[in-house]
């Protein structure tokens, strides 16, 4: 089932309108989020994201969405999921009420929560090959609205059919100064030695709430020192460890890039303390 403003429906029933906003312009947001054990992960920083974008985009923010409010949306909708490992994936999406072409007839919102099954309860160390290669067919225009995680996504479809037919496992997207900034599906982070670097968000990468997470623990491990900078392609064959980050996956190694391969030490390690602050925040 999903949840249709806060609505349980038959999923073969839940339909939209031609007139979609999100549909017709891509005039919506959207969260992904992890449940797990009938807890919603980094709920608080989904929650900030999610009404930040809205506010960005000039949505009018319902009185009624309250952190409690949606919370408790997303876990009716989880309970009409069945599970056994307790491990779900949700999307929260958010759109511009139908009406008006390009300039919106009114700037209220509705939403749907949707939910399905995922493999393990927990972040896991996936330490299988994964190579990646540059997307470099389009580029992602620096600046705050790509840092938004809005339904104008095209660009990640599109690198990844570009992915599958050459059999990457990813691909990293530059802007439009030719800097790295992300996956096709995360944050990146590149390590040298006790440094770790990973981009601004002025370069145009999504404003990741794992991203976060994890600027978090690495600001009170000492043995890391990490830099937010732009990054060059030049700068990936250099590099000891790269890895991606995402609220689904956790932590995604890089094994190769190029004829470059590397190690996964820093992002087992990561990992390992990304789960205890799953499980205690």
């Amino acid at each position: 089932m999903v949840n249709v403003n806060g609505t349980l429906v038959v999923t073969t029933e839940a339909t939209i309108s031609h007139a979609n906003r999100g549909l017709n312009y891509g005039d919506a947001v959207f969260e992904t989020i992890r449940v797990s054990a009938g807890k919603v992960l980094f709920w608080e920083d989904h929650y900030f994201r999610l009404m930040a974008s809205m506010r960005i985009l000039r949505m009018e923010i319902p009185m009624s969405f309250t952190p409690e409010y949606l919370e408790q949306q997303v876990l009716d909708t989880v309970a009409t999921v069945e599970a056994s490992n307790n491990a779900i994936r949700v999307k929260i999406v958010v759109w511009r009420d139908e009406g008006g072409t390009y300039t919106p007839d009114t700037n209220n919102v509705s939403f749907y929560i949707s939910a399905s099954v995922l493999e393990n309860a927990f972040y896991t160390f996936n330490d299988d090959a994964y190579e990646v290669e540059l997307f470099k067919d389009h580029f992602v225009t620096s600046g705050l609205l790509s840092t938004l995680k809005s339904n104008n996504r095209i660009i990640n479809v599109l690198g990844s059919i570009y992915a599958k037919e050459n059999g990457y496992a990813n691909c990293l997207l530059l802007n439009e100064k030719k800097q790295v900034i992300e996956a096709l599906n995360g944050n990146l982070f590149l390590v040298n030695g006790y440094k770790i670097k990973t981009p601004p968000l002025s370069d145009g990468c999504l404003n990741g709430i794992l991203r976060k997470q994890i600027i978090s623990i690495l600001g009170q491990l000492p043995d890391y020192i990490l830099e937010e900078s732009a990054v060059s392609p030049f700068e990936l064959q250099k590099a000891d460890e790269i890895f991606i980050t995402n609220t689904i996956i956790g932590i995604q190694p890089i094994s190769k890039y190029r004829k470059k391969e590397y190690a996964n030490k820093v992002a087992k390690e990561l990992l390992q303390k990304l789960n205890v602050k799953a499980r205690l925040g």
